[in-house]
């Protein structure tokens, strides 16, 4: 019953769903692609469906996780959670794959996916919900998806997101939204959280610091190229774009 209340959601707009043989053995039940004015689109995601009872809480649901962690958080694709409970109004969703890249930034561990009774999937909803899952996606192929679960924050479409790994394969991100006077910086040497950052804040001399994080050399450099290469984007909207 709970599959069939998700597919019919998603078929009724026109999205294409497959059902996974064995999903509830290894973790999905579905895969869905959506569809953009009758075209597939290249975005697609995994589902695991619950039936609402048995997983309720006082403020949502809590999916179990199991043994499907480590699949839904570094799998090829992001796995949603949702659940059926008519009783409740319908539909739930969670995206698995953010909480647990969340938690690990954290170093957490974490038993369930938690499903709030605000995030409702319903026919009045689902436009903006495949919205949003096809943004999501698109960073994912950017591939700076992970960085923002892991930072606990969302790019939005304009922003300008340069990723960079060090030498010793250590990630970070540069993160530059339209109009703001500052950048944000992700690392992962400070738990991913995020820093606002300035270029008067870069220093190379006695060590190379932005602010009081303490930088390699190369990890500077990339920096202020950074700041350079964004300048036109951190002037106030509506000074126009570089010619």
């Amino acid at each position: 019953m709970a599959v069939n209340a998700v597919r019919g959601l998603l078929e009724r707009h026109g999205h294409i769903v497959q059902e996974i043989d064995g999903g509830n053995d290894h973790g999905e039940d579905l895969h869905v692609t959506f569809v953009r004015d009758g075209l597939r689109t290249e975005d697609s995601v995994a589902v695991q469906v619950k039936g609402g009872v048995s997983t309720r809480t006082r403020r949502g649901h809590r999916v179990p996780v199991g043994d499907h962690g480590g699949n839904w958080r570094d799998g090829s694709i992001p796995v949603l959670c949702v659940v059926h409970d008519p009783e409740r109004g319908g539909l739930f969703w969670a995206n698995a794959t953010r909480q647990l890249r969340r938690a690990r930034a954290l170093r957490k561990a974490v038993k369930s996916i938690v499903v709030s009774r605000e995030s409702r999937l319903d026919d009045a909803g689902i436009d903006a919900f495949v919205q949003d899952m096809r943004r999501y996606l698109a960073w994912e192929r950017e591939g700076v998806g992970r960085w923002a679960d892991m930072a606990g924050v969302e790019f939005a479409p304009d922003d300008i997101v340069k990723p960079f790994e060090n030498e010793v394969g250590e990630p970070m991100v540069f993160w530059q939204r339209r109009g703001e006077q500052h950048a944000t910086l992700l690392h992962h040497d400070m738990d991913w959280e995020p820093l606002a950052i300035r270029e008067g804040m870069l220093r190379f001399k006695p060590i190379p610091l932005i602010g009081d994080a303490i930088l390699d050399e190369a990890e500077a450099h990339w920096l202020m190229g950074c700041f350079k290469s964004t300048e036109w984007w951190r002037r106030p909207i509506g000074q126009g774009e570089p010619v």
